[in-house]
């Protein structure tokens, strides 16, 4: 029985070492909770064989139970002294890292990859250079790249928003006019704006030897208004970085050009001694950016001005159209001819309004409203068609656009075509 109890022991003793940092526990404590005499303690001498065996049974039993017991107790200790793990924190928005954390689930993202529909703004002008107001869808045709499209939309007196850039030429040899040019621009922002009760919005940019935004996007013609009448004439001429850089910074980042209307109005007499880009490089960065540009020329009357060809082909490569106010003669409209040096001989009324001398004159340069004007009616009263092209992949190339109209003594202009390249 000696050897009995003292083997017990050393088994008890080896299963509490098994369980770390757990206090060992006496088996004669163990067997009193359990209700067994004499466990852990002294044997029944008086017993017989069998009961020792019964009880070396129930001995074993209560080493069983007592290890499983630590080992249950341990087990559940080990899960109440681990943490909590913490929460996994939703992926950034645009993390790249782990993409399929950003997707929502159940959809894909999709990239566009076709060009879905192309607006088309134009003017119909009769002979006289009047707007022409009364045409209907089926008086167009609609071609890309010479192929016919389908017209699916049509406006007349479209709403479609403008964007319009107003570059105003501050030059050594805009000093002279530089006052009515103020003037005039000044009285075609709060046309064009209708004192702020619209969706339309222009800014101001000037140029010498550099250009400079004046007055940022905004729908506010009072301050634009303010900005214009500070304006004071400098040194140089870069007219083509001007035009270049307004349609680059301003009129690309402008929004989706199927939403608006991007319009360039430049008053100028078209020279460029001072630009880094030429006039090819200019053309292309404006249809790029499908911006049509209206130019206003304001060379003095009576000289044959190299620049005024320069800005014709500004305008018309880009949907536009050149308008020379100073050519005109007092109480003749924007589309009669001017009288030059000479034409009619020394006459009063040449030498009255300068002529001879490619002077100013009041009355004159009072023209420069009227063709800004001009411009603002041309603008309100412009159509819109909008077709979605059979050749639909964004392939990055460009593509012609044209309209036309059996109507006799109309003549068109619009947006000359755009580069097939997905939206900024």
């Amino acid at each position: 029985m000696g050897g009995l109890k003292t083997g017990v022991k050393s088994a008890a003793s080896r299963s509490v070492k098994v369980v770390r940092g757990w206090p060992a526990v006496p088996l004669w404590i163990v067997g009193r909770r359990l209700g067994v005499p004499c466990l852990g303690g002294q044997a029944n001498v008086g017993g017989t064989r069998r009961n020792v065996t019964a009880r070396a049974l129930v001995l074993v039993a209560l080493v069983a139970a007592t290890l499983a017991l630590g080992v249950g107790i341990v087990h559940t200790l080990a899960q109440q002294s681990t943490p909590p793990a913490a929460p996994t924190a939703p992926a950034a928005a645009g993390d790249t890292a782990h993409p399929d954390q950003n997707a929502p689930q159940g959809k894909t993202p999709t990239i566009k990859a076709t060009v879905e529909l192309v607006n088309v703004p134009f003017t119909a002008l009769n002979k006289r250079g009047l707007p022409v107001i009364d045409l209907n869808k089926e008086d167009f045709q609609v071609f890309e790249d010479g192929v016919e499209q389908t017209i699916t939309h049509f406006e007349r007196e479209t709403s479609t928003p403008l964007r319009i850039g107003m570059i105003v030429d501050t030059s050594n040899s805009a000093r002279p006019k530089l006052q009515y040019e103020k003037e005039s621009a000044s009285e075609f922002v709060f046309v064009a704006l209708r004192n702020g009760g619209t969706k339309n919005q222009a800014f101001l940019q000037t140029f010498d030897a550099t250009s400079s935004i004046v007055q940022d996007f905004t729908n506010d013609p009072e301050a634009l208004n303010e900005k214009i009448q500070d304006l004071k004439p400098g040194g140089g001429k870069a007219l083509y970085d001007a035009i270049y850089s307004a349609c680059r910074d301003k009129m690309r980042k402008s929004g989706p050009p199927e939403e608006m209307r991007r319009i360039l109005v430049v008053l100028s007499d078209g020279l460029d001694v001072q630009s880094q880009h030429t006039l090819d490089q200019t053309i292309s960065m404006a249809r790029m950016t499908e911006t049509m540009i209206y130019t206003v020329g304001t060379a003095a009357y009576g000289y044959t001005n190299t620049g005024d060809k320069l800005l014709e082909d500004l305008s018309e490569q880009t949907g536009g159209y050149a308008s020379f106010p100073l050519r005109e003669t007092p109480g003749s409209d924007l589309e009669s001819g001017y009288l030059s040096h000479g034409q009619i001989g020394e006459t009063s009324q040449n030498k009255g309004l300068g002529v001879e001398t490619g002077k100013f004159s009041a009355e004159r340069l009072m023209h420069l409203a009227d063709a800004l004007q001009a411009i603002g009616r041309n603008l309100d009263e412009q159509y819109l068609i909008s077709y979605r092209p059979m050749r639909d992949a964004l392939d990055g190339t460009y593509r012609t656009i044209k309209v036309v109209t059996p109507r006799r003594g109309v003549s068109l202009r619009w947006k000359p075509g755009y580069f097939a390249t997905a939206t900024e």
